[in-house]
């Protein structure tokens, strides 16, 4: 028999179509929101229309008399919830319903159970609360430390070398809150059989989110399951719990009835986290040959009352360039809005607007390319750690990315490159993320039908992670990914990684190729007494492209493993594949992991009517080894148009009288569209990082964000002369310009 037909590609470094794509066209994937069980209810959240108060009082008889209310929860009658405790990650700790302050606008105060959707709506609007003790909130987007500044890393004396530089750069800048707008809503459908919960959830996190469940709800792990098929994105809002999910379960336990929950896309701009925004002081100071001195960043970032989750902006600025003195603090100031949360590239992205806005700025100062600045601050090490890189081609993605853009052809006069009548502005920045591994477990069957099945406790959140394990699976057994069934999305598999911070891919290597291994070690075992191979040894066979040979014969006279285990009479042999992660590891502690790239950016500026575009984007990155180019530029296409939102459009406002998000839809809250996405070239440099797993694999999903908002602001500045340190840029910004 010839080898497997269906190899016409290698599994890895090939652009591979998504193997759930058919599902999803078709509209057989199954979301959480999609699930259906017989006597359904319906679950509405009643939210404070105060930020600042006490709930004083609740008047739900008439939402209880209207026609199918099936129950009003309140304070009164939710039945107890636990704390999360060290249960996993959250980041609203309090349990929903718990007391009767009101921390935030929007604030769960009650909940309406009904038989449909329009009459839980209904019923919930008819729910009347009083307040007491309402006070004006504190919104203001203006940040002062309030707590105690911590230094997060520091090297020399930055304000001596400060002091003595002959050009600096003293800059403040700010970025605005952002709220998390994934097609899919958040959502929860909750079942309970008089024992267990099995829980459909908008989830990032499987596993984390039965550990945290089970322990709120108060049953043991075993008795919680958890259930996310399909994703419609998350962007980093979905990593943790909210409180509709422990509301949909603890309604399902008292009524004996399946419940969902769909959050509405107005309770997303408040009852499930936001990018919080961020003050940033910068202050760099360089020799006149454009050697930095001295780097000193100061940042502030929003916290709610009660919750702290931190805004790392400093998260990649400490081994991104070259200097011997540099200082990092932080500090938070607390306000009358609910807990923020991860969005995309959590503190590196707001991070590194300021830090590549201020190298801008250095390099106008010094009359020098921005690009060359860059590249004259190349580290050799990792300076914060003293650690070498485990693979770093920062200086390739500035080379070659602007190469490939025509860097060499910019004008460096501001206003000065023209195109049809319009203005051109060109920008650069860098950018990085952070590279490492998660625990994970995988289970590989090799089946008597000739397929292959891989199982893991981990998600999709539309990255591509279905087709990624596939794609190893396949490469590791030398057969077509089409024979390749991936299994995941239920925290009843072995655990497996979370989807956040790029991590899913490089975290799932080592226990895959584990899991295949054993598998195969098995099904070579089983060969060893049975058919052709009957009386051989199992250090004689190998397995090659599917098929069981003798080491001294090639694959072709081998024998496909489906007959192997057909004449065995077995259904499958198994192998299970488990991997520590690399925070705790000794040996990846050795050595300083992330992603880097180079962002260039060309603008188009029409002074006559005020219109600015992000016109044309490419995109150089370094982030090991890609398994698939065609979804890896689907992730950084996807990034880039949230950065072109970040910069131009995306701000959550917050009016100061009730602390509520004004624009809290998708008419007002601006992102960018089809009409506003550039034309975008990425450039994989695919150099493997072998010492974060053994295919060289990194993440890629957050880096294409980070740094492209001052990208985009480089290349207005040089568009317009107009300096924009406050995001998103604003046409009134714009109009100071005296580019004609």
């Amino acid at each position: 028999m010839a080898p497997d037909a269906s190899r016409t590609l290698p599994a890895l470094g090939h652009g591979h179509a998504r193997v759930d794509g058919p599902l999803k066209v078709s509209g057989a994937a199954r979301y959480s929101s999609d699930c259906h069980f017989p006597g359904l209810l319906y679950a509405v959240p009643v939210g404070a229309t105060i930020a600042h108060g006490e709930v004083a009082s609740i008047d739900d008889s008439a939402a209880a008399a209207m026609p199918g209310v099936r129950k009003v929860y309140t304070r009164a009658n939710i039945g107890r919830f636990y704390k999360p405790g060290k249960s996993g990650y959250i980041d609203e700790a309090r349990p929903p319903l718990d007391d009767d302050t009101v921390r935030y606008y929007g604030q769960y105060v009650a909940l309406v159970v009904a038989d449909t959707f329009e009459q839980a709506t209904a019923a919930a609007r008819a729910v009347k609360v009083s307040y007491r003790n309402v006070q004006a909130p504190d919104v203001r987007m203006q940040l002062t430390a309030e707590e105690k500044q911590t230094t997060d890393s520091e090297r020399g004396d930055v304000d001596k070398a400060l002091a003595g530089a002959p050009v600096t750069v003293d800059q403040t800048y700010t970025t605005p809150p952002e709220t998390h707008n994934p097609i899919e809503l958040h959502a929860s459908v909750a079942t309970w059989d008089g024992k267990a919960f099995t829980l459909y959830e908008t989830t990032q996190s499987i596993i984390n989110h039965r550990d945290v469940m089970a322990q709120m709800l108060g049953v043991p792990k075993e008795n919680v399951r958890i259930v996310t098929e399909f994703l419609g994105s998350g962007f980093g809002g979905k990593l943790w719990p909210w409180p509709h999910a422990l509301l949909a379960a603890a309604a399902a336990r008292d009524l004996g009835k399946p419940v969902k929950l769909v959050v509405t896309r107005q309770m997303m701009f408040h009852n499930v986290g936001h990018r919080t925004n961020t003050q940033q002081r910068m202050r760099l100071g360089a020799t006149h040959d454009g050697k930095l001195v001295a780097l000193r960043q100061d940042f502030l970032y929003r916290t709610s009352r009660t919750d702290h989750t931190k805004e790392d902006c400093g998260e990649a600025t400490a081994f991104l360039y070259s200097t011997p003195n540099l200082k990092i603090t932080s500090g938070c100031a607390r306000r009358d809005i609910a807990p923020n949360t991860a969005m995309r590239g959590p503190g590196a992205v707001p991070g590194l607007f300021a830090v590549e806005s201020a190298m801008d700025e250095l390099a106008l100062a010094l009359k020098m390319d921005p690009v060359e600045l860059r590249l004259r601050n190349e580290p050799s090490i990792d300076e914060s750690t003293n650690l070498p890189f485990s693979s770093r081609h920062m200086k390739e993605c500035l080379t070659e990315g602007a190469a490939r853009f025509g860097w060499a052809k910019r004008n460096p006069a501001v206003g000065s490159m023209r195109a049809d009548g319009k203005v051109l502005g060109w920008g650069v920045a860098c950018c990085a993320w952070m590279a490492q591994r998660l625990a994970a477990e995988v289970s590989v069957l090799l089946n008597a039908d000739g397929s292959v099945r891989v199982a893991s406790g981990t998600q999709d959140i539309g990255t591509g992670t279905y087709t990624m394990l596939a794609q190893m699976v396949a490469h590791d057994l030398g057969i077509g990914i089409d024979r390749v069934k991936v299994v995941i999305g239920d925290s009843a598999l072995p655990p497996g990684p979370l989807s956040g911070g790029s991590m899913v891919t490089g975290s799932l290597v080592p226990a895959v190729a584990q899991a295949t291994g054993k598998a195969v070690e098995q099904l070579l075992q089983t060969a060893s007494g049975h058919g052709a191979f009957q009386g051989a040894k199992t250090e004689q066979l190998a397995f090659t492209d599917g098929r069981v040979h003798l080491r001294s014969s090639t694959p072709d006279e081998g024998v496909p493993f489906a007959d192997i285990l057909g004449q065995a009479r077995l259904a499958h042999v198994e192998g299970k594949g488990k991997s520590r992660d690399t925070f705790g590891d000794a040996e990846a502690k050795k050595y300083s992991m992330h992603s880097y790239g180079a962002h260039f950016v060309e603008v188009t500026w029409e002074p006559a009517i005020a219109r600015l575009r992000v016109s044309r984007v490419v995109t150089a990155i370094d982030a090991g080894r890609i398994i698939n180019p065609m979804t890896g530029r689907n992730q950084i296409e996807g990034a880039i148009a949230m950065g072109v939102g970040m910069a131009l459009f995306e701000e959550t406002q917050y009016e100061r009288r009730h602390g509520k998000a004004i624009n809290s839809n998708l008419a007002d809250y601006v992102m960018t569209t089809h009409a506003d996405a550039p034309q975008i070239d990425v450039l994989f440099l695919d150099y493997p990082d072998t010492k974060l797993n053994a295919l060289g694999a990194r993440g890629i999903g957050e880096i294409g964000l980070a740094g492209f908002a001052a990208a985009v602001t480089n290349a207005v500045h040089h568009a317009t002369g107009v300096r924009v340190r406050d995001l998103p840029v604003k046409i009134e910004h714009l109009l100071t310009s005296t580019i004609v």
